[in-house]
């Protein structure tokens, strides 16, 4: 029986997609005159901008960071919490199972991003892309997660929709439960679990 439900962020449990990549794609015309189409963009789900900007031949990281933020601000209206995950969330609270999050999201990005979706309350423990030096698909944030928990790797389970967060997960020793309501590409995932929706999620405890 799971004790800690860890979620991903972005493509789990709020909708990011159009405005992470419309952004980026604005981005990339207004400050770099690099015409890009989305579905060449789509291999930065999942991975902070540090990993992915460099992809995308961007030497001022920092800089490119901050401005995609900008710009994401743009795009915030195409934003939104998948159907059904407030439910869930509340029920797992009420079921005293602890939740927290793991994603490729700064700090700063989780303040303008998803607190204001006001699901962070249901989330005990918090690790963002600051916390750690390597990132997903490194295990190292699900590996911070669980040191600052507490939580047995036994009794834990991470939910995510991409293979970064898999390997992830897999290289971590925890279980994997795969989003398919935000995932591109799950047959390249072996998950433990394959959850069509949300609500699939109390399926496994019961």
């Amino acid at each position: 029986m799971y004790k800690t439900i860890i979620f991903d962020v972005d493509g789990t449990l709020i909708d990011t997609e159009k405005a992470v990549l419309g952004s980026l794609q604005k981005m990339l015309k207004e400050d770099y005159g690099k015409q890009v189409q989305l579905e060449d963009l789509t291999f930065v789900l999942g991975i902070p901008g540090s990993s992915s900007l460099p992809k995308l031949n961007i030497q001022d990281i920092d800089h490119a960071n901050e401005r995609w933020n900008h710009f994401m601000k743009d795009f915030f209206h195409e934003i939104k919490v998948f159907d059904g995950m407030k439910e869930v969330m509340e029920t797992l609270e009420n079921r005293n199972l602890v939740q927290g999050i793991v994603t490729s999201k700064t700090n700063q990005e989780i303040i303008d991003d998803f607190e204001p979706f006001g699901l962070s309350d249901y989330m005990t423990y918090t690790v963002s892309a600051d916390d750690t030096e390597k990132h997903k698909p490194n295990p190292d944030p699900l590996l911070k997660f669980l040191e600052i928990s507490g939580a047995d790797p036994e009794t834990s389970i991470y939910i995510g929709d991409t293979v970064y967060d898999y390997e992830c997960a897999r290289d971590a020793g925890i279980d994997f439960g795969v989003a398919l309501w935000g995932c591109k590409h799950p047959e390249k995932i072996s998950a433990t679990y394959n959850f069509e929706k949300p609500q699939d999620i109390l399926d496994i405890l019961g």
